[in-house]
């Protein structure tokens, strides 16, 4: 508990209509022209116009960046960033999940630092903050709208880098549960799962401390209380501003005490094989969970009382309690319909040893609260399998 610790955070407003605040922080950050960073499933939901027609209102110009893929490449960030200079844009603006918030980091980073986004790789390497950033969020899940982390697609290398810098940490985060209303049952699962992920590591992570610990327990237990009924009732506020609320709770988490082999293994992944990180997560959570048991068990214990299971009898040896909470993560995760493996998902046996060489460079597993082999981890990918 004494030990130094450092807690960054943006500026956030949290709350039904918070996205219609876009263009007075657009004006009082001195917006010329905003360049808006989204991508086409979002435009494709309209929530993208409201905020274009908000800017209309405060009289701010803007342009659209929406070539964002799934897992946002180099490329793409670098393409962003010319339209950012070819508009004479002096603010960027995010409205999405995880990859085009990501992607708006990256063009932040590029404009402002005039280098490929590839040589920021690693943890503060970004030596010029960007210009103002908004974000507005339409996922419960990444939390990249709170976060000091950047993930990108290194298409060449086959591999997703992290760039984690205070640097691109937003300006301010409008953070509006009503547009997660539009989001389907498998997104709604797989982004649900992706927050799970983070308030666990962060929890377990050997960088934890007791603010983002508080962060940690709250998430854990939203989000379990709250992802299938969401997945259920998918139009219903109360249950989208719960989900919405543990994304913000993880983030705070996972931004500062960062995250573990849940998260690289699931980099190297959706690096080399193009695969949906929240699915990745979902699938590699319980048999990391089992791996760094022992090396944590009074925290997972702890996370066990926050996903609503009776960890309180003493007489409950290690078997007992891992299991408990191994098979509620099956029960949670296939009951939220993400019930594939990785054999299922493309996969093979044979990809297993560079899978682990790239996870094993991740910054990620640093903060993994068991040392880890690439032996260990390529362990683990085949018990996923």
């Amino acid at each position: 508990m004494s030990e130094l610790r450092k807690f960054v955070a943006p500026e956030f407003v949290f709350g039904i209509g918070a996205r219609y605040l876009v263009g007075r922080y657009a004006k009082n950050f001195g917006a010329r022209k905003v360049l808006i960073v989204t991508d086409k499933g979002v435009l494709d939901t309209g929530w993208a116009d409201q905020v274009t027609a908000n800017l209309k209102a405060e009289g701010i110009p803007y342009a659209v960046f929406s070539e964002v893929s799934p897992n946002p490449r180099a490329e793409e960030v670098m393409a962003g960033a010319e339209v950012y200079s070819r508009e004479r844009c002096n603010i960027v603006a995010a409205i999405g999940g995880g990859s085009p918030m990501d992607c708006a980091k990256g063009i932040g980073i590029v404009s402002s630092n005039k280098k490929h986004i590839l040589e920021f790789e690693g943890v503060d390497k970004v030596s010029i903050p960007g210009p103002p950033f908004i974000c507005i969020p339409t996922t419960a899940g990444s939390s990249a709208d709170v976060s000091q982390f950047a993930i990108i697609n290194d298409t060449e290398r086959r591999v997703k880098i992290a760039i984690i810098s205070k640097t691109v940490v937003p300006d301010v985060a409008l953070i509006d549960p009503a547009t997660t209303v539009t989001m389907d049952a498998h997104l709604t699962a797989c982004t649900g799962m992706d927050a799970l992920a983070h308030g666990m590591e962060a929890f377990v992570s050997n960088a934890h401390s007791p603010i983002t610990d508080l962060h940690s327990l709250e998430a854990i237990r939203l989000i379990t209380a709250n992802l299938q009924p969401a997945i259920a009732e998918p139009k219903n506020i109360d249950l989208r501003c719960q989900m919405m609320l543990g994304s913000l709770h993880a983030g705070l988490a996972f931004s500062n005490a960062s995250l573990g082999a849940v998260h690289a293994m699931a980099h190297s992944l959706g690096g080399y094989l193009d695969l949906p990180h929240g699915e990745c997560n979902a699938l590699l959570l319980e048999h990391v969970v089992a791996f760094n048991f022992d090396a944590a068990l009074e925290r997972y214990r702890l996370i066990g009382d926050a996903m609503g299971l009776d960890m309180a009898d003493g007489r409950s040896g290690r078997t007992v309690t891992v299991s408990s909470i191994l098979k509620e993560l099956n029960r949670l995760r296939k009951d939220s319909g993400i019930d594939r493996t990785l054999r299922h998902i493309g996969v093979h046996k044979s990809c297993i040893p560079e899978l682990s060489r790239k996870a094993m460079e991740d910054p990620c597993i640093v903060t993994n609260p068991r040392r880890t082999s690439q032996k260990d981890i390529e362990a683990i990918y085949e018990k996923a399998l």
